[in-house]
């Protein structure tokens, strides 16, 4: 089970990510990730059968799936482009922001992401995260952590050159892919990295990054988390101007992890498409960084593409629910124990012992994608799915190399190879694509 061997820097990452707990000294996370997995070992999942036609795809049993010759052929004329893997951020944390100590031209077990499942799962093009923590906006660390990650990037490209290559737009994209090496891009996720300053948010475009998530999990001064209290109801007026800057520099608008009054406000404020790099459908599994019906509505005549997210936390209904409790408590917890970071690590060890994450499987993932296909449209659903940024996946999507495996569950459900084209990479290049020309009419 994947839960007895990831990292502790995962668990950290998770940890940080859905509770915003911020414990202070690196050793104190350390000790905090030891006590959690020593909790969480030898978990297995005791899957509940429901045969009622409502039952979520993690409560009917489901079999094990078997990828046809027919999916693989379609992955090998086709390609994954995916909208959002945080290898970068493992890289800093593992691999001290170096290719030498950690190799992904070897076999990484204790990663979601290597060369070689890259290549297993038909990865033709990747928007790699740039993620740093939320707590950085606080010490003024953020953009310059940032542009750190986004050397950790460049320096993989340069290190693997006949695997990899920089891209910058959507043309880039094709070419790349078609001289067989895998398109990568740059994706900043939290708007946190420009330090309320649009002149650092055209560095980091001309740096190469190509979309901006507009939140972390922390609200902003001018944009509203889901995973935060709000402060603007939404965008504010300068919130309205970076995303106007966005459209005029050609970075996409990624409202991943933001509330539904920001996602509102982008969308009546972008003149491009706007994306969610990595999200799913909140009408399947409730949680806040899930994208509401009446936002998916909104996407055929906004033109743009829900990426799919991967997280068991955010895909399986029950871990969704479980989930939102801990990242409340969680919250609660860092107000009393403060700086006592002995008593929060026993805190939080029974927290998440009394809610386990369920991991589903990648029948849930395929509900989601149905869903968004149901409410917004074939030409609107995509890929994100956040490996190496998560620490609980469903089974049978453990990682890179396991696309072909939700590939196969909807050609079995009757999608077209068409359709799967659309959600493989056709619907993000057209965002792309048009937020590229948004951009050059802009510079008139």
């Amino acid at each position: 089970m994947f839960l007895n061997i990831f990292s502790p820097y995962k668990l950290i990452f998770t940890v940080q990510r859905e509770c915003r707990v911020c414990l202070g000294a690196p050793a104190a996370w350390a000790t905090l990730a030891t006590s959690l997995l020593a909790t969480f070992s030898g978990m297995t999942y005791g899957q509940q059968v429901d045969t009622k036609k409502n039952a979520t795809s993690s409560q009917r049993s489901q079999p094990t799936v078997v990828v046809s010759q027919r999916a693989l052929d379609l992955h090998r004329r086709s390609f994954i482009f995916d909208g959002h893997n945080d290898l970068p951020w493992m890289i800093r944390q593992k691999g001290s922001r170096t290719f030498e100590k950690l190799d992904i031209a070897r076999p990484q077990p204790e990663l979601h992401t290597d060369i070689a499942r890259l290549r297993q799962g038909g990865v033709g093009a990747q928007f790699w995260s740039v993620y740093v923590p939320s707590k950085t906006a606080y010490d003024g660390t953020a953009h310059q952590m940032t542009l750190e990650q986004i050397e950790i990037v460049k320096a993989m490209v340069q290190k693997y050159p006949s695997v990899f290559e920089m891209a910058y737009t959507s043309q880039d994209v094709t070419r790349i892919r078609a001289a067989g090496r895998i398109a990568s891009l740059v994706g900043v996720e939290g708007g946190h990295a420009i330090d309320n300053s649009l002149d650092k948010l055209r560095r980091l475009f001309q740096l190469g990054a190509r979309y901006m998530t507009l939140t972390h999990s922390d609200s902003l001064d001018w944009a509203d988390s889901s995973g935060d209290k709000a402060k603007n109801q939404g965008l504010s007026e300068f919130g309205r101007e970076v995303v106007r800057e966005m459209n005029r520099l050609g970075m996409l608008v990624d409202i991943s992890h933001v509330s539904p009054e920001t996602m509102q406000d982008a969308l009546d404020t972008s003149e491009a498409p706007v994306i969610f790099s990595h999200s799913s459908a909140r009408a399947i599994a409730d949680h806040p960084r899930n994208v509401p019906d009446a936002i998916l509505k909104q996407m055929p005549a906004d033109g743009g593409v829900v990426m799919v997210n991967f997280y068991s936390g955010f895909v399986v209904p029950e871990s969704a629910r479980r989930s939102r409790i801990l990242a409340e408590q969680g919250r609660e917890l860092r107000l009393k124990f403060g700086e006592d970071a002995d008593g929060m690590k026993k805190a939080l060890a029974v927290l998440d012992a009394q809610h386990p994450m369920l991991p589903g499987s990648v029948y849930d993932v395929a509900d989601h994608v149905d869903h968004i296909v149901k409410i917004a449209g074939i030409d609107h659903v995509g890929i994100g799915g956040d490996y190496d940024g998560i620490d609980v996946v469903p089974r049978q999507i453990e990682d890179v190399s396991k696309y072909p495996v939700l590939t196969q569950v909807l050609l079995d459900r009757g999608y077209s190879e068409t359709d799967l084209e659309k959600l493989f990479n056709k619907n993000i290049l057209r965002v792309m694509d048009a937020s590229e020309k948004v951009a050059a009419k802009l510079s008139k």
